[in-house]
């Protein structure tokens, strides 16, 4: 348990057990009963999202390079991926053509 902040005053035996009295007999407190308990445990539970990017394949080089003005408006035009497009269209290209005959 974390310490306490130095002006702390903890409620006595009485006040807790007047509390959890009161907190139990809330209609909006949840009383979990076996049927509840079993269909919770039937639950997906959730995933649980890292935040920052997402790790790479490893497999790919970060850089800097120019193209056209109207090359990037042609590929952004497709939507989300546009970048995963246009080197996909780099790879086919690629397969037709031998880069050192250029």
């Amino acid at each position: 348990m974390p310490p306490l902040k130095p002006n702390h005053i903890s409620p006595t035996d009485e006040e807790d057990a007047a509390i959890t009295a009161a907190a139990m007999a809330d209609p909006d407190t949840f009383h979990p009963t076996e049927e509840n308990l079993a269909r919770l445990s039937q639950i997906k539970p959730y995933r649980i999202r890292v935040r920052g990017r997402p790790i790479g394949s490893g497999q790919k080089q970060q850089l800097t390079v120019r193209f056209d003005t109207d090359v990037v408006t042609a590929f952004r035009t497709l939507g989300k991926g546009w970048q995963t497009k246009m080197n996909n269209a780099l790879k086919d290209w690629l397969l037709h053509n031998d880069p050192s005959k250029l």
